[in-house]
């Protein structure tokens, strides 16, 4: 079929044709923003899942929706190797520009939010180092400047909140990866989501992260389970997955037969990101309309060699060779029948893609321990991550597929 008239758009936290299977969390957000709006409490919002979910996607659909409300928005994707106050100062000068308040009323709020953005540069960061944040107003002394984050953040965020309170508007902030945010700062934005959530401000955060992320979070602040409203962004079932594929086709004038459609399940799992590779790779493979599931047979090895080099071999090559042991070892366990013994470490708990560490340190004949190291760096790189102690999943679906067909 003509691939230039290709619906399907595989593309990292690019929107798909179709947004399906995510009305729930879309509706969910809608009357988030309309209670918000009237005063009403409400918490923040944490998306957790997989890689290829559509976390970014649906963020950016819910951001869409912040906007439409006339809401100011900012986005930060977090990295382990920078500190979230520069980052999240430009996305906060976006969202306070965004609200549109006289310049009379935004002058103080942007000085503070210019001395909170200037307190990146340490006393001892070389001039070229050295950041300026493009506010054009006099910083305001004494306020969201202590050097301390979860200080200046609280004042920051209460003084931003009740600017957008005065325009009878709200502010939110969305956060991608945010499981890589230090430990400083997870811990200074639920101190400062606390009290903008205590005084009633229409201020929101929306964050999305790893599997994993909830931990993160409850081992900052206790209560971080009560400030937050989490939500598993999950694979699609069956007819969300179908509607994925068959509703872009049906503007192009194409269908899918049903076998297709049974072959395409089979082969992405309802996985978004895969549902949208194999869905482009099917339509340029397939002659004519309707696809059939003899179009799916010769497209699939064709889109897992273009997952293998970007999805998949991307990450893996980030990877030092002992964690690559690590890994290899963990699609090993994986591909065990669920009746090994234990007495083995080859018994794997109840699970998607969870296995014990000690049954990963046993097929290797190490000591769990000595594996820490290598474990902990891919935890950080975000390949794997750990929800609960002593088990360990990929963070991204069909890895141990992947590594094993690599040694096969």
């Amino acid at each position: 079929m003509d691939p230039v008239r290709n619906p399907y758009a595989p593309g990292a936290g690019q929107r798909p044709p179709e947004l399906a299977g995510r009305d729930g969390e879309l509706e969910a957000f809608e009357v988030m923003l309309t209670r918000v709006g009237r005063g009403r409490p409400e918490r923040s919002i944490v998306l957790t899942g997989l890689r290829g979910v559509g976390k970014t996607v649906l963020l950016n659909t819910l951001r869409s929706q912040a906007v439409r409300r006339g809401w100011g928005t900012g986005k930060v994707e977090a990295r382990p190797d920078q500190s979230l106050r520069r980052p999240l100062s430009a996305a906060l000068h976006l969202a306070v520009r965004e609200l549109s308040a006289p310049a009379s009323e935004t002058e103080h709020v942007l000085g503070v939010l210019k001395s909170f953005a200037l307190r990146h540069n340490q006393a001892d960061t070389k001039v070229r180092d050295r950041w300026q944040p493009g506010i054009d107003v006099p910083v305001v002394a004494g306020r969201a400047d202590s050097g301390d984050m979860e200080i200046d953040l609280v004042e920051l965020l209460v003084d931003i909140g009740g600017l957008a309170g005065d325009c009878g508007k709200g502010v939110a902030v969305f956060l991608d990866e945010m499981q890589d945010l230090s430990a400083e700062d997870v811990s200074a934005l639920c101190a400062a989501a606390h009290e903008i959530s205590q005084a009633g401000l229409p201020f929101v955060v929306v964050g999305a992260g790893l599997p994993h992320l909830p931990a993160v979070l409850s081992a900052s602040k206790s209560y971080s389970e009560r400030l937050f409203r989490y939500a598993r962004i999950d694979r699609l079932d069956r007819e969300a997955a179908d509607r994925a594929l068959t509703a872009p086709a049906k503007e192009e004038d194409a269908e899918f037969t049903p076998d297709a459609l049974d072959a395409m399940y089979e082969a992405t799992a309802g996985y978004p990101y895969f549902v949208q590779e194999y869905g482009k790779t099917v339509w340029d493979v397939a002659t004519r309309s309707p696809v059939t599931a003899d179009d799916v047979r010769v497209a699939v090895p064709i889109a897992q060699s273009e997952l293998a080099v970007g999805f998949f071999g991307s990450r893996y090559e980030r990877a030092t060779p002992a964690e690559r042991e690590y890994l290899r070892a963990m699609a090993d366990v994986l591909a065990q029948p669920r009746d090994a013994t234990a007495d083995e470490g080859l018994a794997r708990a109840d699970g998607d893609d969870a296995v014990p560490t000690a049954a990963v340190a046993a097929l290797l004949g190490r000591k769990p321990q000595s594996l820490s190291p290598a474990r902990d760096a891919l935890i950080k790189k975000g390949l794997v991550y750990s929800a609960e102690r002593g088990r360990i999943a990929f963070s991204v679906p069909h890895f141990g597929r992947y590594l094993r067909r690599q040694d096969g």
